[in-house]
Formats: C-alpha cells, sequence, structure tokens
C-alpha cells in the first residue's frame, strides 16, 4: 500500500485553472460573515467591541469616562508597574510567605495596561487611516528607499 506525502488538492480546485487566462472565471469569494459565527467550537462575534473592565470582573485603575488622556494613565500605570515590581523583589527577600497580594496587584496593574491599550487601538487607526489617505504612505516608502 502507497501512501502520497501531501493529500490531493480539494475538487474545487478546477474552478480556477482558466484564471490565467480569463480572470473574470473563477467564482466571486463569499460574502463577508456578519453577526455571530462559529471557529473551532467557539462563538465569535464580528462586532469589535471591547468589554469593560466591570464586565470583566476587573477593578479599573484609570479615570472612567470617554475623555481619557492616554499617555498620562499610560505613564502612571507603567510607573506603578515599576514600584510594584521593586515591591514584589524586596517581599520575596525578606518575607516570601507574603508575596501572593503583591502578584495580585501586579496583575491587576497589567489587566489595566492592556485594556488601556486595547482601547487606544481604534484611535490609532483612524490615525493612520488619515495618514495613508493623505498620502503619508509615499513618505514612508520614500524614507525607506533612500536608507
Amino acid at each position: 500500500m502507497s501512501t502520497a506525502t501531501y493529500p490531493p488538492p480539494p475538487p474545487y480546485y478546477r474552478l480556477y485553472k482558466d484564471y490565467l487566462q480569463d480572470p473574470d472565471s473563477a467564482p466571486e469569494p463569499p460574502p463577508p460573515i456578519e453577526g455571530t459565527y462559529v471557529c473551532f467550537g467557539g462563538n465569535y462575534t464580528t462586532d469589535d467591541v471591547l468589554p469593560s473592565l466591570e464586565e470583566q470582573g476587573v477593578r479599573q485603575l484609570y479615570p472612567k469616562g470617554p475623555n481619557v488622556d492616554f499617555k498620562k494613565e499610560l505613564k502612571s500605570l507603567n510607573r506603578e508597574l515599576q514600584l510594584h515590581l521593586l515591591e514584589l523583589a524586596d517581599v520575596l527577600v525578606e518575607r516570601p510567605s507574603q508575596y501572593a497580594r503583591r502578584v495580585e496587584e501586579i496583575s491587576l496593574i497589567f489587566k489595566n495596561l492592556h485594556h488601556l491599550l486595547n482601547s487606544l487601538r481604534p484611535h490609532q487607526e483612524k490615525g493612520r487611516g488619515a495618514e495613508t489617505s493623505s498620502g503619508g504612505h509615499r513618505n514612508i516608502r520614500g524614507t525607506i528607499a533612500n536608507d
């Protein structure tokens, strides 16, 4: 009995055999999925809604509201994280049995940093879209070509 190293191609490859001669002969791609869908047994939604920290059961360390100063809050949380890491090192040296509370505090800070960065992503994308549409990508390509 002989076995192939690679499986045979799926039968729908025949739909694309004349693509080079006539690109319009290929079938149209399926429409994008809207709403919910199942992938690897998990239910997902196409709505990109970032759940709040309270919905996730996490205490929020930065101010609530739509007008958050991302730069200031990220710097503040980063400084707080550095301080807690130093305190954790001190606790591990002097009182090793009391490290659990420090680890929980560090975990809380990381969750807040992560959430704050994820809430910043739509603002970054708007800026990138504006830059691309205004021709900023040409400047980037020119800079790369000159290097």
